[in-house]
Formats: C-alpha cells, sequence, structure tokens
C-alpha cells in the first residue's frame, strides 16, 4: 500500500475486531446435514474463496441435508476506493408539493404511471410501497401526488398484459418490481419487458420504464434496456423525483427545440 493513497483514504481493508485487521463475516447454506464433516467444508470453502484463518462461527440445519453457517475470519484484499462504479442521484430530491408544481407547469396534465410486478412475481411489497399512498420509510407513496395517476395492475402480470395496459392509459412511465431473482428471473423478466416496449412503441414516444428490485445492480440499467434501476431502500420520493425530472426535462427539451 503506497503512504500517498493510504493518506488519501483511496485504499482501506476490512474492519473486525480491531481498525485494518482484515476480519470479515460470511454466510452460506451447503447441501449437507449438519456434522462436523459439514463444519469442516463450510471451513474449506471459505478458505478457497481467500478467507485465513476461517473459523465456522453459527451451523443450523435448515431441513435435510441442508445446513447454514456463519463464518468468520481474515481476508488479504484491499479495495481502492476511487475506482468504485456506483450510480450517483443526478435529480433533485423534490417534495410532493414540488413535484406536482413541475407537472402542472411543465405537461399541463396529470403524469400517468402504470406499475406492477411482471412474470410469476407474487410479491407486491415493494411496488406497492412506492405507488400505494401508505408509501414507505416515513414517505407518501405516488398515489398521493396530485398531478399523478397511478395505475397500479398487483402481482403477476404479463409483459404483454403491462404494455397493454400502457398504451391504454397513455403512460409517461413504467414501474415494474421484481423480487424472485431464482435463476435470474428478474433480469430475463426485465430483459423481456424492455424489449416488448420497444417493439411496441416508436423511440420518441416509449414511456420510461424503470425497474426495481432488492437485487438489482443499479449499473445495469443500459444492459436491461431500462431508463433507471433503483435497489434496496429506495424511498418513494427518490422514484417521484426521477420520474418527474426526466419526464419535466424532456418536455422542456421538445418546447425549446
Amino acid at each position: 500500500m503506497s503512504e500517498s493513497a493510504s493518506e488519501q483514504g483511496h485504499i482501506i481493508r476490512p474492519y473486525g475486531d480491531t481498525t485494518g485487521d482484515g476480519m470479515v463475516q460470511l454466510s452460506f447454506t451447503l447441501p449437507m446435514a449438519n456434522s462436523k464433516v459439514a463444519e469442516g467444508a463450510a471451513a474449506q470453502l471459505a478458505n478457497k474463496m481467500g478467507m485465513d484463518p476461517a473459523m465456522v462461527v453459527h451451523a443450523k440445519s435448515m431441513g435435510d441435508n441442508f445446513t447454514f453457517f456463519v463464518v468468520y475470519g481474515r481476508v488479504n484484499h484491499l479495495v481502492d476506493t476511487s475506482i468504485v462504479e456506483v450510480v450517483e442521484r443526478d435529480y433533485p430530491l423534490l417534495t410532493p408539493k414540488e413535484a406536482n408544481a413541475a407537472i402542472k407547469r411543465s405537461l399541463r396534465r396529470r403524469l400517468v404511471v402504470v406499475g406492477g410486478c411482471i412474470g410469476t412475481d407474487a410479491h407486491t411489497v415493494g411496488i406497492d410501497a412506492i405507488l400505494n399512498i401508505k408509501g414507505f420509510a416515513g414517505e407518501k407513496g405516488l398515489e398521493y401526488y396530485r398531478e399523478l395517476k397511478v395505475v397500479n395492475l398487483g402481482a403477476q402480470v404479463s409483459v404483454p398484459d403491462l404494455v397493454e395496459a400502457a398504451h391504454a392509459e397513455k403512460a409517461d412511465a413504467v414501474l415494474v418490481s421484481q423480487v424472485v431473482t431464482q435463476r435470474d428471473a428478474h433480469l430475463l423478466n426485465t430483459r423481456e419487458m424492455s424489449a416488448a416496449f420497444r417493439e411496441s412503441y416508436p423511440a420518441a414516444e416509449r414511456p420510461l420504464l424503470v425497474i426495481g428490485g432488492p437485487r438489482f445492480d443499479e449499473t445495469m440499467a443500459a444492459e436491461l434496456g431500462v431508463d433507471r434501476v433503483f435497489s434496496r431502500g429506495t424511498t418513494p420520493g427518490e422514484v417521484a423525483s426521477f420520474i418527474v425530472h426526466r419526464l419535466t426535462t424532456a418536455a422542456k427539451d421538445r418546447t425549446a427545440s
């Protein structure tokens, strides 16, 4: 580690018991019944992943022939924070009053949002937290915004039905929540959805596509063919602010041209 990099705080090491000791905690499940052999296998796996020493601090049976482990140990890896890639918020956070005023001023009509969970996903907690008036984290959902018309399609919506609803409602933005992630179902469903909208709409008329869920990588928007990806902890205000900012800015650009 260079002295200058260390002094600038770019190079960091994990912290467990004392600063810079490199201690981390790792959890996983192995398809083995809980036993000494299973604990040894867990320690061996963690060791192969670069944890040395690796100590199994918790083991619990998860039904027949499955055991959940927590392993604690030291790693030698360093992190250079100067090259970490994240998606920073590039729009202002608006209060509901400010968002309503911006919509009224720029669009001169209500902004239409269609949302739901696509595929076989029946977990509506995420989409409801953003859309329903009760909201999340002390913030009201999008239904609370006077200048927003919200159409919540609920769970297990097929992609064709979502596209049809977007056309019928003349949606400005489409919000999709994906919680089920087995075998990358959330990624496959999102790519199918974005492809369907590209096929069904001229590029200039396609609604804003926003996807959210706890297992999404926010840097994957372009790869997935959507306009924005939101991950865990996102609040209704952040989503509303993004939609309003993007659509009102686009409206201003069209007027200027």
